[in-house]
């Protein structure tokens, strides 16, 4: 009888652990799978995690200019806008109040880019000769609107 007053609990501990088990065996693989869905959510929007400096930052800070990618907003400067002829390849520059940054982008632009209002976000990397190599143009709306004067029509 003896021995089987010391099964009998011996069984209980064991018991008890298996259900600890099963809880911690659920704990763990849901917290895999948190971290895996966490981590699926950070790779499917890197383009998100692009901060925008302005054309002065980006040319005050040197470090700006290590060929990483990257966003600069400015306004188009009035006049620097070249088309390579036959080609969508497009030169151009940016300025925010000081100095202009030259860029140049091959592909279709934006309605608004000509907006003397609107201001331009481009995304890429600073290359060889001081030129911005443009991968995507981004033209915010503009905030500034102008209210039609009498007799003219909308």
């Amino acid at each position: 009888m003896l021995e089987g007053e010391k099964s009998g609990p011996v069984e209980a501990v064991s018991e008890g652990n298996g259900i600890i088990n099963n809880k911690t065996r659920l704990l763990v693989v849901g917290l895999v799978l948190v971290l895996a869905l966490g981590y699926l959510i950070y790779a499917a929007f890197p383009g998100n995690t692009l901060y925008y400096v302005t054309v002065d930052e980006f040319l005050a800070d040197e470090t700006n200019q290590d060929g990483r990618s990257l966003r600069v907003m400015g306004k188009l400067v009035p006049d620097s806008f070249q088309r390579v002829d036959g080609t969508t390849r497009a030169t151009f520059s940016l300025a925010d109040q000081g100095e202009a940054l030259p860029s140049v982008y091959d592909g279709v632009l934006p309605d608004l880019f000509f907006n003397p209002h609107s201001d331009i976000v481009l995304q890429g990397s600073f290359g060889d000769g001081g030129v911005f190599h443009t991968d995507t143009v981004i033209v915010k709306c503009p905030s500034k609107y102008e209210a039609a004067t009498e007799g003219e029509e909308a």
